[in-house]
């Protein structure tokens, strides 16, 4: 029965490239994929969607939940010795040897960018003790994060009847992975050199075509199709893009995290040598850099003032930083000097 569901949800999936967005495309570009979302990654909006909840095979986007939880584990310079299970995984592989040594940021470059199936494995081995350990992890997380159409069997995303999701669990995901800074920097790296003489190159375009890209998961299997998850940062903004079973990825996202961005106005929050904020006391403060941020209609980012450790009052020397804050999220810190109980 379950194998039955399976195979219907990944025909629906397909069958839903001809299907109409659920929202109003007045100004959206057309998009070919089957389902697909653009979430504000800050405050989980979605700003469009297309079938955002049905669930499908998630192919190698599987490994934002394993990089994720890696990442979330720690000790990144630990070295893992690769077991045997973890040797001649079919798929996109790193050629891991039983025996050979690499650390688990290495690993972590390895899954990320070269979408490695073993070095996932050996990832999620190490991490938990074993594959099925590992996997009730994820699965946890996906309970505590609320992804309500998720669901894993492997930390690799070779197609399985138990392991899929939907285009708004892949977002979710995205946002809560981006907030864990090692995640964050790991998506973004365009190359990097792991144990010694493996050359990896993100399998991520959009790296190189899309400005403010910073990465995340391509994904791919006959059965599942083309996935794309992307997140872009622009003006203070974190746009999560996802789109699934979609044979021109590439050109939807840019077209679509455009759109997305074009929605909020460029306004300005700091100029360079003019007031920001009155500090305890009165004296006013002095922003030392600009600073424009993309914001909805009505947002208003709110100004935290950070004093320096050697605040001496003194006209025109360092005062600290104010952290410029928008829906909870820090989005820019500004440093500010003091100015003249005058200006």
């Amino acid at each position: 029965m379950k194998r039955i569901l399976c195979v219907l949800a990944a025909v629906l999936t397909a069958m839903t490239v001809l299907a109409p967005p659920s929202v109003s495309a007045d100004s959206v570009p057309p998009v070919s994929a089957g389902c697909a979302v653009v979430m504000d990654a800050d405050t989980g909006e979605l700003l469009w969607s297309r079938h955002p909840d049905n669930p499908g095979l998630i192919a190698s986007t599987t490994k934002i939940m394993t990089a994720y939880l890696a990442c979330e584990a720690g000790e990144l310079e630990r070295p893992v010795t690769i077991p045997a299970e973890a040797v001649g995984v079919e798929g996109s592989s790193l050629y891991l040897k039983e025996g050979e040594t690499l650390t688990r940021e290495e690993l972590l470059y390895g899954t990320m960018l070269q979408s490695g199936n073993d070095a996932a494995l050996a990832l999620a081995i190490d991490t938990a003790g074993s594959e099925a350990a590992f996997v009730d992890r994820m699965n946890e997380t996906a309970r505590q994060l609320g992804l309500q159409n998720t669901h894993y069997a492997n930390p690799h995303g070779l197609d399985s009847e138990g392991n899929y999701g939907s285009a708004r669990d892949l977002a979710l995901l995205t946002a809560e992975a981006l907030k864990n800074p090692d995640f964050r920097r790991i998506a973004a790296t365009r190359s990097a050199t792991v144990s010694g003489d493996r050359v990896l190159t993100n399998h991520n375009k959009l790296l190189w075509r899309c400005p403010g890209c910073i990465g995340i998961k391509t994904g791919y299997t006959r059965a599942a199709g083309r996935l794309l998850v992307s997140a872009a940062e622009r003006g203070g903004r974190t746009l999560i893009c996802v789109t699934v079973n979609d044979p021109a990825d590439w050109q939807d996202h840019m077209a679509l995290l455009d759109w997305g961005f074009a929605r909020y106005e460029t306004r300005s929050v700091a100029k360079q040598g003019q007031p920001l904020l009155l500090a305890p006391g009165g004296v006013p403060l002095i922003a030392e850099a600009d600073l424009d941020l993309l914001l909805a209609p009505g947002e208003e980012p709110r100004l935290v003032y950070l004093p320096g450790l050697a605040s001496d009052l003194l006209t025109g020397s360092s005062a600290g930083t104010v952290k410029v804050y928008l829906n909870g999220c820090l989005a820019a810190e500004i440093p500010v000097c003091w100015g003249s109980s005058g200006s």
